[in-house]
């Protein structure tokens, strides 16, 4: 098969011939209908600090954003059949550590992930656990299976607690509009915020563009200064500050500036991370707040997903986000969508399986 190889320690990667996998014990194989390119697939390919960091075996095939056709199921698998349309949960875990064992599989404590520790779905066919493989309703769109995947980090960031509640009639701070940022932007005027505050650099007009067609009530330019931003927040909620602030930035000042806006004994949800430790005055920030503050990593395994599968019966909501793809390329173009993400021009990029 066909399939985008990252083989030595530095920039770039192949399009190379390698064996085909076959679907063993509790395994099964999927064709690739579709996928995308995230941020992590970017640091990849660029073999960044993170990547250099981060990707213990090379070769490896990468990517992790998907939708395909089951073709083959191992034995024992009785949960999908061939030729059910999947996507990817991409924590991969042993399901017998103690994270696991209460209800915890998304910190599984030997968590592998699909695409940077096994071989991942930039290639014709790849093979899941069965666990993984999340069956999809008929007639699913393949560009919006390929989202569900990123989709689950915005779903879990809004909705740490599973619950749509959590945001209705509550003015919400975005603080970054990458992909993520955008999705749960279309997540928090679907389930009703009372208003959404989306933060980003003024100079990012094509994230800044989208953020305004997805809902957001207002897009302020990160760039204005600390003070200045937080006054913003403040008189946009009468003074009483946001409810729920979502940090999905990654830079520093961003983080330090959400609990500012943050109303007292209102919730932070971090998805953000940053390149090195944050000072933050916890005393201030946290504690004489009582403000409630969630750690966001990945997905919860499957509360996550019950959420996102309730919300894509919107069509509403299906729309926005397929406005989040910008661009869609055959596979074989690959190295164009990394550069179009990595110049900005692009918010989602989608890639079809033409070799």
């Amino acid at each position: 098969m066909r399939a985008v190889v990252k083989r030595n320690r530095e920039p770039g990667a192949s399009i190379e011939d390698v064996d085909k996998p076959v679907a063993g014990k509790g395994e099964v194989l999927v064709q690739t209908k579709m996928t995308s390119i995230c941020g992590t697939d970017v640091h990849i390919w660029d073999w960044n600090h993170w990547a250099q960091k981060r990707v213990k075996t090379l070769p490896i095939i990468f990517g992790h954003e998907f939708c395909g056709e089951v073709v083959q199921v191992g034995k024992g698998v009785r949960k999908v059949k061939v030729g059910d349309m999947v996507s990817a949960e991409t924590h991969i875990v042993d399901g017998t550590c103690y994270q696991c064992r209460t209800g915890r599989m998304h910190i599984c404590r030997n968590m592998k992930i699909l695409g940077v520790d096994t071989d991942g779905v930039f290639a014709e066919y790849v093979k899941l656990p069965e666990r993984n493989a999340m069956k999809l309703p008929k007639g699913f769109d393949p560009k919006l299976g390929s989202l569900l995947e990123p989709l689950g980090n915005a779903t879990f960031t809004v909705f740490p607690n599973d619950c749509f509640h959590d945001i209705k009639d509550k003015n919400v701070v975005v603080a970054g509009c990458g992909p993520i940022g955008l999705m749960a932007i279309a997540l928090l005027k679907t389930m009703g915020a009372k208003q959404v505050l989306a933060t980003e650099l003024g100079s990012e007009k094509v994230r800044t563009e989208l953020a305004k067609k997805l809902g957001a009530d207002h897009v302020l330019d990160a760039a204005m200064g600390n003070g200045a931003l937080v006054k913003k927040v403040k008189e946009l909620t009468d003074d009483n500050g946001a409810d729920v602030c979502l940090e999905m930035s990654g830079a520093a000042p961003a983080l330090r500036q959400v609990f500012e806006m943050l109303t007292p004994g209102g919730r932070v949800s971090i998805l953000g991370l940053y390149n090195d430790p944050v000072t933050l005055d916890v005393n201030n920030a946290i504690t004489f707040k009582s403000a409630t503050v969630f750690g966001i990593t990945g997905r919860k395994m499957f509360q996550t997903w019950d959420l996102m599968f309730e919300v894509m019966k919107k069509p509403a909501f299906r729309s926005k986000l397929l406005s989040i793809v910008t661009h869609t390329l055959p596979i074989r173009d690959i190295e164009k969508g990394m550069e179009l993400i990595r110049s900005k021009k692009a918010a989602k990029v989608s890639l079809k399986p033409e070799w």
